[in-house]
């Protein structure tokens, strides 16, 4: 079985977590960039933070044989914050490095007038670069929030078959449907989406455009949960090409459209002594 996580956060993973998954069948990730668990202060932190996503944990995922890509972005939580709003300026120079196939996390946290301009002028880099676009929809009032971001999408000159509406459930998911956009659920322990509603949701509304992921961030979360679905579809009566589809083909033609994907980690070469963590000189 080879899967691809679409959206897991691997920043704030181990190296066990990596083991773990490439033990399961996981082959490939893309990491968002996303806030760091308390409020960024500078630029510096935003443009540090999306250095070591180009770099160290590429390098990371690759000592255990996965390969990792990314995507860049102002996340909607700090678009409320005038300290981080500036790196909006800084991005167009990062979303044409290679490994970043889409610009994201964007969307909605508070519904903020701030995060309607984050959010439409980041459709608009997307659109500029050629990339598709990762949208994260709100964790509170997310009927309202998938209203308003699709209207949005709507709005911009982004197809909508270049854009993944994450995080839905039950009650936002024929609504994104309707719009065209792909469709992301976030399988978690205690909230978003679970494997059991996850495997009747694809029953109901089929295998085309979902991408099913961990995330896998820095709360309770679990980096496996995408083998937990793919052996929960087996159990309930899907082939292993419909695993397949959902789990490796879909990520792969979503996130295909920046045309950067590689699919072959790296070579990070030889351990010195046996430590894994090679440290750069300086």
């Amino acid at each position: 079985m080879r899967i691809f996580d679409p959206h897991i956060h691997m920043t704030s993973r181990t190296t066990d977590d990596y083991e773990a998954m490439y033990d399961a069948g996981v082959r490939a990730v893309v990491e968002p960039s996303f806030w760091q668990g308390q409020a960024r202060t500078s630029i510096g932190s935003f443009l540090d933070y999306f250095d070591s996503l180009l770099g160290w944990e590429p390098f990371r995922a690759a000592q255990h044989g996965i390969a990792h890509h990314c995507t860049l972005a102002l996340n909607p939580k700090e678009a409320n914050d005038p300290r981080c709003v500036p790196v909006l300026d800084e991005l167009p120079r990062y979303l044409v490095k290679d490994r970043v196939v889409a610009v994201g996390e964007i969307g909605y946290d508070s519904m903020t007038p701030a995060e309607d301009t984050a959010l439409a002028t980041q459709l608009q880099l997307a659109a500029d670069h050629g990339l598709p676009a990762l949208v994260h929809t709100p964790h509170r009032d997310k009927l309202a929030g998938l209203r308003r971001t699709l209207d949005v999408i709507r709005e911009s000159v982004l197809p909508p078959e270049h854009v993944v509406v994450d995080h839905l459930n039950e009650t936002t998911v024929e609504e994104a449907k309707a719009s065209g956009c792909w469709l992301g659920f976030s399988v978690y322990p205690d909230t978003k989406m679970d494997e059991k509603r996850m495997v009747v949701l694809l029953g109901r509304y089929g295998l085309e455009r979902v991408l099913v992921n961990s995330a896998a961030d820095w709360g309770r979360s679990d980096p496996l949960k995408t083998r937990k679905v793919a052996d929960l579809m087996l159990a309930e009566g899907f082939s292993e090409d419909d695993v397949d589809q959902v789990l490796w083909r879909n990520p792969v033609a979503f996130y295909g459209l920046s045309g950067r994907l590689d699919l072959t980690p790296p070579d990070t070469g030889a351990t010195y002594e046996g430590n894994s963590v090679l440290r750069a000189g300086g």
